[in-house]
């Protein structure tokens, strides 16, 4: 049986991944993308000028284009030298060129579990300005996801209680060997594929999902009410996503075993925008290690273009936390999704032979008796003779002593964190039994063991295990069969494994910009998946997996809904409405935290746990204009020229500030607040503008400011006042203290009117730029 991916760094292993990469964004022969900005208005035949500026500049006659983008913007992907791409470079109207990047890929209770914050009554029509007729079993919004593909048998794509597809879409659904147009519906209403580089290892040229993820994915943000669905047992509920009534656009830009290339990325982009989509889901990034430059990054690039053309773009935090600064897909344009847990375990216990009980956590179908009976031995005494220490601590293969570990269970430490199915493997093979693997940053996260009788303990109940086995002469325990009791407190926990901030490109912004569940999340799976399926079972209708992969279509789905009741809401809008009226209390009452146990600030969650329906009435919202994000390239250090190449709806007469730095994007109105370089003697001040959005009349709202000790803040005005539906008022923060900030701070700006609570996080950092 293949072990189930607990959480998804990409298509293959973690160090393939990496050296897929590595070669790919070297300076060598290869493909290349070659992004010229936006698309003329007048587009003509773009692919024919790109061909052309091709054969004019190469000297050879193989036809090098790969791929031409013409409907949300200009530019192509062609097989080029590295010097071909430098001259290339050189070409005016070209903003970048640079190596195709292969990117990594990072249900039924969590929609559930979302709502246990929820406290506002729901108004069938929150905007009164609203055209929208839209019911709760069709949304009309469409939702394009870019990821693995698509399984359409699976029911939680099933179009019952659906009405037409809208009018307004222009999309495809691609015909290929294993997948036609009877596998879309009114659920799945597009399908795309592209077509592997012809260096792939394997070539797959069809929208049908190989590797489940995209199912998974989809099935979150727009799956279809299935009842009755559990995980062999496990986690049995209602499985819907968060805007069952949407429509599905899968573009599959992952291929098995070959990655995720930039250049099919944009052109997935490229394509959605012409399609009509409201919604861009993308569950995948680059890897934290490489943080490209905006006009070099296919994601940010794409994600512009398509917000210029009012589509909101959700994207995956990254699965490199937890260390600080990890955080991807942080351009302002794009919403950004950490992980958190939800209220629903996954217990495998451990009883020990003196009756004490060890929570663990896991997921084993194993049928060893409850009673404690079976020799337990602890990998370190297990050590084979000429073996390291450590490595048999951990189980590492050819650590261990098959004599001392034959029909035990094997208590193993994950000091190298590897796979915890790795250690399950080495003691299986050489006749264990079971084993308990002490591994602190696991906690929350279960891994699938089959059949075999296997769970993950913390470091502190491995103490326990270890006191108790040196303690007795013939020390025995047993592993339970899992349960998955719900209601488990305290939740949301944000996962370990979720990227964190402060976003280094670029500064200035403060990212991720909201949680959502991304921990054992179950969803609809390929059906033909064996591997994955337990000893004796069938394959696997629905799986638990997890990552910010996960977390990213619950955002989006929640967006398509807003989307749906207030389609003129633009997609600054949108993200305001989410990130305002998120949740930082968790089920207990208290602050949500880490897997540390400490509270989270907003480099571990941006906002908070986004709430499913607040952002349906947020009272009022940031938004974030076109000369914002004008402002913003400047700022970030574009100069006018390319900027007007990046965009061609410039507004007359705009340059950039004569005052242009790094530290000014602070000021770009976004709905949270974040600032690097803070001097204490100058201090900082920031302006933000809200727009009213709740059709109230005459409404006045207050200002709640909740700062460290060691930052003053005010703000001016206090209070705000909107008379009408679209009613806009600015308002200035001013930061100062007393003494040099020795760490990054915390705190917030909240704004209410007693109906509705405006809140907008901030971090302040005297960090110094490189």
């Amino acid at each position: 049986m293949k072990p189930l991916v607990t959480f998804i760094f990409g298509l293959t292993s973690f160090f393939i991944f990496v050296s897929l990469f590595t070669e790919t964004v070297a300076e060598k022969d290869g493909v290349y993308i070659v992004y010229m900005g936006a698309a003329p208005k007048t587009k003509g035949s773009l692919r024919h000028d790109h061909a052309q500026l091709l054969s004019s500049l190469l000297k050879r006659n193989k036809n090098a284009l790969v791929r031409s983008y013409k409907n949300g913007f200009s530019g192509f992907a062609a097989r080029l030298s590295a010097e071909e791409a430098h001259s290339i470079a050189q070409r005016a109207g070209v903003v970048s060129v640079f190596p195709d990047p292969v990117l990594e890929l990072h249900t039924t209770r969590s929609w559930d579990f979302l709502n246990y914050q929820t406290s506002v009554v729901i108004d069938s029509n929150p905007n009164p300005n609203s055209n929208s007729n839209s019911t709760s079993n069709d949304s009309g919004a469409i939702i394009g996801i870019l990821d693995t593909g698509i399984w359409p048998e699976s029911e939680s794509f099933n179009d019952k209680a659906m009405g037409p597809i809208p009018s307004r879409w222009n999309g495809t659904c691609a015909k290929a060997q294993d997948f036609n147009t009877s596998n879309c519906n009114k659920k799945i209403i597009g399908a795309r594929s592209y077509e592997d580089d012809e260096t792939s290892v394997i070539k797959y040229h069809s929208p049908r999902d190989m590797v489940g993820h995209g199912t998974h994915v989809a099935s979150t943000a727009a799956g279809s009410e299935v009842q009755g669905v559990s995980y062999y047992g496990l986690a049995e509920g209602t499985a819907k996503g968060g805007s069952p009534g949407s429509r599905i656009a899968m573009y599959r830009v992952c291929s098995p075993n070959n990655g995720c290339r930039g250049s099919s990325i944009l052109a997935a982009f490229d394509d959605a925008i012409a399609d009509g989509v409201d919604v861009l889901s993308l569950s995948l990034g680059a890897p934290s290690f490489f943080k490209p430059e905006i006009t070099d990054d296919p994601i940010a690039l794409g994600a512009f273009h398509a917000v210029q053309h009012g589509i909101t773009v959700v994207c995956s935090a990254g699965n490199d936390g937890p260390d600080p600064g990890t955080v991807v897909n942080a351009a302002p344009w794009i919403v950004t999704v950490a992980a958190s847990t939800i209220d629903r375990a996954f217990e495998s216990d451990v009883v020990l032979g003196d009756n004490t009980v060890i929570k663990g956590e896991g997921i084993n179908f194993a049928k060893i008796r409850k009673s404690s009976v079976y020799p337990i031995v602890y990998g370190k005494s297990a050590k084979k003779k000429d073996a390291d220490v450590n490595d048999s601590r951990n189980c590492n293969t050819n650590s261990l002593d098959q004599e001392l570990v034959k029909g035990k269970i094997v208590v193993c430490e994950n000091l190298d964190k590897t796979y915890a199915n790795e250690h399950m493997d080495e003691v299986k093979q050489l006749g264990g039994i079971g084993v308990v693997l002490i591994d602190y940053d696991s906690k929350g996260m279960a891994s699938s063991f089959g059949t075999f009788p296997m769970t993950v303990i913390s470091s502190e109940d491995g103490a326990k295990v270890l006191s108790y086995i040196n303690s007795t002469k013939n020390p025995v325990a047993t592993i339970l069969r899992t349960t998955s009791p719900t209601k488990y407190t305290p939740a949301p926990i944000i996962a370990y494994f979720s990227s964190r901030g402060p976003s280094t490109i670029p500064k200035n912004i403060l990212k991720p910009d909201i949680a959502a569940p991304g921990v054992n999340i179950l969803a609809a799976w390929m059906g033909n998946d064996t591997a994955e399926a337990p000893e004796g079972k069938d394959p696997p209708l629905y799986n638990l997996i997890s990552g910010t992969s996960m977390a990213c279509p619950h955002v989006s789905g929640i967006a398509a809904t807003v989307k749906s009741k207030n389609p003129t809401w633009s997609p600054s809008a949108i993200r305001s409405a989410i990130m305002t009226t998120a949740n930082q209390i968790n089920n207990l009452k208290a602050p949500i935290t880490t897997e540390k146990g400490v509270a989270a600030t907003p480099y571990d969650f941006g906002a908070g746990e986004v709430s499913p329906t607040g952002p349906l009435q947020p009272g009022l919202v940031y938004e974030t204009t076109a000369i914002d994000y004008l402002n913003f390239l400047c700022y970030h250090g574009y100069n006018i020229t390319t900027i007007k190449t990046i965009t061609n709806t410039i507004p007359d007469g705009f340059t950039c500030p004569k005052e242009s730095s790094i530290d000014l994007i602070s000021n770009i109105n976004y709905p949270s607040i974040a600032i690097t370089n803070f001097n204490e003697k100058a201090g900082r001040k920031v302006n933000r503008t809200l727009t009213n959005v709740a059709g109230d009349g005459n409404s006045v709202y207050a200002v709640t400011i909740d700062s460290p000790p060691n930052l003053d803040v005010k703000v001016v005005p206090n209070k705000l006042q909107f008379t009408k539906n679209g009613d806009k008022s600015s308002y200035e923060v001013s930061f100062s203290a007393a003494n040099p900030l020795k760490e990054d701070v915390f705190g917030s700006i909240a704004w209410s009117n007693g109906k509705y609570k405006v809140r907008s996080p901030f971090a302040v950092s005297s960090k110094r730029d490189n």
